[in-house]
């Protein structure tokens, strides 16, 4: 899908997005809770959708239309923690998916192994060659009973994975992606022995952790931080479901805030100051972009990075570090960001762990922008559209997290038009 924007600035209310990082997570501990869970307010963007096909593959009964992305209220049957695996793993373009689910699909293949039963020797997680590439190294790292074997061809993409889970003491990179560590929390409850947790430093991302351990406690899981960077998880634990609220996303709000420091006057509704999520930081980022060239550290918001980017070309320019980990996000973000700043006219450097944006007027891009199908860099473009015009192609990638990003920005006064739409 292709989408031509005209310069304009943009006004009035919107509310935020429902959190799909609290989403995944409540879905996952209604899946093992037992009995019946009710989530409000979950937007079926792609990577919810995934999630969802894969509790199901776990043993979960789920309730909801898939085929509607607005917000609405999902119901889960849950497995009580007796999990199986009933099919392979769908998890499309979902990192959060694919690491979340593994160490749950491996619960269910240690519990067959141990009970002597004779089905399902081994889960199939199917994806987008881009997420499968980008794989589950740690796992193969820590996981001493698992294999596991990785194919891409022309056919498709996936990750066949056989063994099982053990309780045991697990040292975690912490320069990593924190899903690993999250998969780790919500499987090892399930076990029959205690386990530990520790995060090596350099811990980044901690505020993702800080957000499971939230959903895990609202579910009844008791993990203990016991000293720096070092967490005991009790084994045998049961997940309890209950009547459930996702808040709004602070990641994909960021792109809302940052039109007023873009010229606009828009009020976001739906977020909460106070929420777990790391990234409500962004309001305090973008204040520093707006005021000077500032100096930020997103090793603890790499989600940020694509829209604090856009606004540093469009204002002062900025000092970026803690940019390592944009190489294995869905693009290469540093690089692709560069790629189509530099279309606009912009200056960026691009370095192992560090951007830097100097400040240059923008021009209207004489040529098509590119989304490289990230749905984040699709959104960042579109910021910087509607301030110099321009087409953007692959903008359809915005369904992987903002289905109705698009419609929202009409809503605010936005003049676009969608082409080949979907």
């Amino acid at each position: 899908m292709n989408v031509r924007f005209e310069k304009r600035r943009l006004q009035g209310n919107v509310i935020a997005p429902p959190s799909k990082s609290v989403a995944h997570r409540l879905l996952l501990a209604a899946a093992l809770a037992e009995g019946k869970s009710r989530i409000e307010n979950v937007a079926l963007s792609a990577d919810i959708v995934a999630t969802i096909s894969c509790i199901r593959a776990l043993g979960a009964r789920v309730i909801c239309d898939t085929a509607i992305q607005t917000p609405q209220r999902v119901e889960v049957y849950g497995t009580g923690g007796d999990l199986t695996v009933n099919g392979d793993f769908f998890c499309n373009e979902s990192g959060s998916t694919l690491r979340f689910l593994l160490p749950l699909a491996l619960c269910a293949l240690s519990r067959r192994s141990d009970s002597g039963g004779q089905n399902k020797t081994e889960a199939v997680f199917c994806g987008a060659p881009r997420l499968i590439e980008r794989g589950v190294g740690v796992y193969e790292e820590i996981f001493s009973d698992a294999v596991f074997a990785k194919e891409i061809t022309g056919g498709g993409a996936k990750i066949t994975v056989s063994g099982g889970i053990r309780p045991a003491k697990y040292a975690v990179r912490g320069d990593v992606s924190s899903q690993f560590i999250t998969g780790l929390l919500y499987a090892l409850p399930l076990l029959d022995g205690n386990s530990e947790i520790k995060i090596l430093p350099p811990f980044e991302s901690a505020s993702y952790i800080s957000l499971t351990l939230s959903v895990l406690q609202q579910a009844g899981i008791l993990i203990e931080n016991t000293s720096e960077n070092t967490y005991f998880i009790r084994g045998n634990q049961r997940f309890k479901g209950g009547d459930f609220y996702v808040e709004g996303d602070w990641s994909n709000a960021a792109f809302l805030y940052a039109l007023n420091v873009l010229g606009g006057n828009v009020t976001v509704r739906g977020v909460n100051e106070k929420s777990a999520q790391g990234d409500k930081v962004c309001l305090r980022l973008l204040n520093e972009l707006s005021a000077n060239k500032a100096q930020a550290d997103l090793s603890d918001c790499p989600d940020l990075a694509p829209a604090l980017f856009a606004v540093a070309a469009a204002k002062h320019g900025a000092y970026f570090t803690g940019t390592r980990r944009l190489k294995l996000k869905e693009s290469d973000r540093a690089e692709r960001m560069k790629e189509e700043l530099e279309k606009f006219g912009a200056r960026v450097s691009v370095n192992e762990n560090s951007v830097e944006i100097s400040a240059a007027p923008l021009v209207p891009p004489s040529v098509p922008l590119s989304s490289h199908g990230d749905h984040r860099i699709a959104m960042a473009l579109s910021l910087l559209c509607l301030i110099t015009g321009g087409e953007l192609e692959g903008a359809e990638a915005v369904n992987k997290s903002y289905p109705c990003f698009f419609n929202d920005l009409l809503s605010l006064g936005a003049r676009i038009t969608l082409q080949n739409a979907l």
